[in-house]
Formats: structure tokens, sequence, C-alpha cells
């Protein structure tokens, strides 16, 4: 396949996650992905398997782009954590805002992405090319499309190399952003992030909660099969698939996958999409 992917893991939190998500990579490695993300707990608190799942992809010879994410952090932390990273060769850094962690009343030093974004810059210069992120259907939080779309060009003109969208399934709203966005001088890629679906409910619940929206025909379909899990995944992969050829045909300039650490639906999807 021509298209350039990228996919995104997340740290296990079991020895037996650790070795299932070994196996899934060299599975999804097969795809020859320009980059594996890592994301990055609230306030840091996957810090540590967050690195040595870095560590890993990269000692395995692939680019390995960690999250980092600075709500509740301090520019002390940020810098070491940077100097972990330039000692372990790491070339690329996924910048976000992140979460505040549950109970925590303070934000830290850092309260948006584009101060960590000119954090990085200032600290490192060009050692790192930089993703964000971006909303199609807008920040749950942002108080509306206008303000979204101007911290997204603040983060870019920080020093951002490329973004990553949120997942969607509208590509209408994935094409209106990037108009949106290139018409206030954005020239940076921005790629579709891609939700391969494996179940319906947990994705109607994940959706709802950061603000993505499952047209009503999708929701009717999926609902419509019950608990036929065949159908469900048969109908999602055609979907999906369907998503990536009109947003690559569109113009997209990649794909990254939210593969939740399997690797079989990303891999289906890819074999279809070669097949165009």
């Amino acid at each position: 396949m021509n298209t350039e992917i990228s996919i995104e893991f997340f740290p296990p939190q079991t020895p037996e996650g650790v070795e299932k998500l070994r196996s899934t990579r060299a599975e999804l490695a097969k795809l020859n992905p320009l980059f594996f993300s890592v994301t990055y707990g609230a306030g840091g608190s996957t810090r540590e398997r967050t690195f040595n799942v870095v560590k890993e992809i990269a000692a395995e010879g692939f680019d390995a782009a960690p999250h980092l994410s600075c709500i509740g952090s301090t520019r002390d932390s940020i810098r070491e954590i940077l100097g972990e990273y330039k000692a372990a060769g790491i070339k690329r850094i996924v910048a976000l805002r992140g979460d505040l962690p549950s109970g925590m009343a303070e934000t830290g030093e850092f309260r948006y992405a584009n101060e960590l974004v000119e954090f990085i810059r200032a600290e490192t210069g060009d050692r790192f090319s930089i993703e964000v992120a971006a909303y199609p259907e807008w920040h749950p939080q942002a108080r509306s499309p206008k303000d979204d779309l101007e911290a997204f060009v603040r983060k870019v003109k920080a020093g951002a190399n490329s973004a990553i969208t949120q997942y969607f399934f509208n590509a209408d709203a994935y094409f209106h952003f990037v108009n949106e966005a290139r018409t206030q001088g954005v020239t940076i890629p921005i790629v579709p992030g891609i939700m391969p679906i494996a179940g319906f409910t947990k994705l109607a619940r994940f959706s709802d909660a950061c603000g993505t929206d499952i047209p009503r025909w999708m929701r009717k379909k999926f609902e419509s099969y019950g608990d036929d899990t065949d159908s469900i995944r048969a109908f999602g992969l055609d979907v999906v698939t369907e998503l990536c050829e009109r947003l690559l045909d569109g113009g997209a300039p990649g794909l990254h996958f939210y593969c939740m650490n399997q690797s079989a639906l990303t891999t289906e999807i890819c074999r279809r999409l070669s097949k165009r």
C-alpha cells in the first residue's frame, strides 16, 4: 500500500498485556508504518510504561512517537522527559494538552498544548518532529468552533510539523476542518485519525465522551445487529474502509489508526485499501 500510515498503542498495565502488544506490533509492523505512537496517561501517570514501550519500538528499528501531555506537569519534569527521549534516539513527539488527573485542581505550569510545543522548540530546537491534535468535530471542551480552530492554529504556529485528528465517521467534517485551517494559513499535513470498529457499545460510550458523532444511520444499523458480533465487525469494516477511501480520494495525506492494541481490523482495512 502506497498510503503512509501510522498506528497508536496504549501502554499495557500487565505483563500479559506487554507480551500481547509485542505480538500485535509484530503483525502491524508488516504494514510498514511511518511510526508507532504511544499514549501517555493523565498527569504523566503512565510515564514509565510509555517510555518502556517506546524504547522497545525504537530497539526494533521503528520510529516511535511518544505522546507527551503537559497539563499537571512542570517545566522541569517535561525537560527531564525530553532528555530521556533524546538519549533514547527518539525523533518524534505527539504534543498534547492532556487531561487533568482526577482530584487535581491545578493545571501546573502549562495550560495549553501550544505552550508545550513552544517549550519543546525552545529547549530542543528542531531535534523533534512534533505532532499535534486536531478536532474536525471540535474539542468537547471548546467554547465554539471558532475558538477551537484558533487554538489549533496557535499550536501550528508554535512549531508543529504535522497534525493527527480525533477519530470521526463523517468525512465532510474532516474536509471542512482542513479547508478552514488552510484559510488561516495552516500548511502542515493534517492526518485523519481512524478508529476500526470492534464492537458498538464501547464505541458509542467512548464517542459520546470525546465528542465524536456517530451518524444516525450507522447507530441504527449497529443497534439492529444486537449481539451479533460477526455482523457488527463486518459492517464496521465496510464503513471504515469506505471512509478511508473517501478521505484518501479527497487528498488526505495519510491515515493514523487507533488500533486499541489489536492488529486484525487495522490489517484487514489496509489489505482492502491496497487493492484499490
